[in-house]
């Protein structure tokens, strides 16, 4: 019998069969789950963007099984090639879940103003929520989304050009060095700085110091630092991110309006898709984060319908200054969206070595907000039940026309997204019943407040 820590470690295969039977074994085993908490993360990456622990979709949902979480939710960056994985892993071991992609587009009304990424004037941190399937293929959507992937590679392409031209000895090749880095070769920024480093202590007969000596020279840096952060390769990364990629770094260049898809045809494309366009929110100092309720009615204008923020990085702070200050813009804007009916989603996002799997919910500055953060899961998980099984999404037509109300409509989805997370005979009635049977199942039982029993009549025997 192979080791929990071992097959554990299976689960961060780039061989898709070795992760499935490595999580079929670990559910063998331990069949019971952790004792649920009221905890939520809506937006992790896993290793087909860049998780900074290298792991899987089904990673994500072990973890988020051993630690009782209320809802899990995968968050890729230009792709939802882990989402099938990310389901099937989480039927499996019956938690609440849901699929996103994140990208960064031009917000063209905030052209002239910095947002959600520092120094880029009108580049914009957004999202795409609630997905059940990728945007089909032979479609607009399929083929927008499609060309988002590879405008997103071509830039990746030229910046390791431009820095290339910049280094002495060490050259990378997108295709060969950087793509492998991940399962479907879709890479970023973050794959290229490992690709630099590692590539780096190879030229240098793996020793560090060398490394650090090298890099030091040819980013003008001061050697002694180099020494002492090159032992921190999490910090050392971030060093690396900054002077390459990043406002002055070797490959930066400033964006146009052309190297991002503008924000409205995203819009379209997730809303073609029956997903939830999600405004990204960083932590209020920037012009365009000034005034969000301005902010939020022009983009739920666009057809935005829910918010996504980060909060470890919006309280967390030893300086107090600083963390009344960050507390007090992480209020504001909740209680902007809140005001608003936009559900909030929250996570951590995992794309950086240490970070947590999930925030810390019983840190003072959190319990104020907890609750919204939770009915926010609550109806993006509700959204996906239902679009995953009666046909019926958050963001259709039918959905503004039955509930008008915008809280209404909250607390429909919400009710759907608190039941658990279905056993296996329900979860296979549920895949077999008509959309129709579908929904007057899932609404009856979200009104009891519980999976209602096989004689129920939307069951198919």
């Amino acid at each position: 019998m192979n080791s929990e820590s071992s097959l554990i470690e299976k689960l961060n295969s780039f061989m898709a069969p070795q992760r499935q039977s490595a999580l079929l074994e670990l559910y063998r085993q331990s069949p019971a789950g952790t004792t649920e908490k009221p905890w939520v993360n809506l937006h992790l990456h896993s290793f087909f963007s860049f998780n900074g622990e290298g792991w899987s979709p089904s990673r994500l949902s072990w973890e988020a099984r051993r630690r009782g979480l209320y809802a899990v939710g995968l968050c890729d960056f230009d792709t939802l090639d882990g989402m099938n994985e990310f389901f099937d892993s989480t039927d499996r071991l019956r938690l609440r879940a849901a699929a996103a992609f994140e990208s960064r587009v031009f917000f063209e009304e905030y052209g002239d103003r910095e947002i959600n990424s520092p120094g880029e004037p009108g580049v914009f941190y957004f999202m795409g929520a609630g997905f059940v399937e990728p945007p089909p293929a032979n479609r607009d959507s399929g083929q927008f989304f499609a060309k988002m992937l590879e405008q997103s590679h071509q830039r990746n392409r030229e910046l390791i050009e431009r820095i290339n031209r910049q280094l002495d000895q060490l050259e990378l090749n997108y295709e060969r060095d950087v793509q492998p880095l991940t399962p479907s070769g879709n890479a970023t920024e973050r794959h290229i700085v490992q690709a630099y480093f590692d590539k780096a202590l190879l030229c240098h007969p793996q020793d560090p110091e060398k490394a650090a000596a090298w890099w030091a020279d040819e980013l003008g840096a001061d050697p002694d630092e180099l020494q002492r952060k090159i032992h921190d390769k999490n910090g050392f990364l971030d060093f690396l991110r900054g002077k390459m990629m990043k406002s002055g770094g070797l490959g930066y260049r400033q964006p146009t309006p052309d190297s991002f898809p503008p924000l409205d045809r995203v819009v379209k494309m997730i809303l073609d898709c029956r997903a939830i366009p999600t405004s990204a929110w960083l932590d209020g100092a920037s012009p365009g984060e000034s005034d969000p309720k301005t902010q939020l009615e022009c983009l739920m204008a666009k057809g935005v319908a829910a918010v996504n923020i980060i909060p470890d990085r919006n309280w967390n702070y030893r300086d107090p200054e600083t963390r009344a200050e960050k507390v007090k813009q992480l209020y504001r804007y909740t209680e902007t969206a809140d005001r608003l009916e936009l559900p909030i989603m929250v996570g951590t996002e995992m794309n950086k070595a240490g970070q947590r799997f999930v925030d810390d919910f019983e840190a003072e500055p959190m319990r104020k907000v907890a609750p919204s953060f939770l009915r926010g899961a609550q109806v993006l998980v509700g959204h996906t039940r239902m679009l995953r099984f009666a046909d019926f999404s958050y963001t259709d037509q039918a959905a503004a026309e039955q509930f008008p109300d915008r809280r209404r409509r909250n607390d429909f989805f919400a009710a759907v997204g608190r039941l658990p997370a279905p056993p296996e005979d329900i979860l296979g009635r549920l895949e077999e019943m008509s959309a129709d049977a579908a929904f007057a199942y899932l609404t009856d039982s979200a009104r009891a407040e519980n999976w209602l029993s096989a004689c129920h009549p939307g069951i198919v025997h």
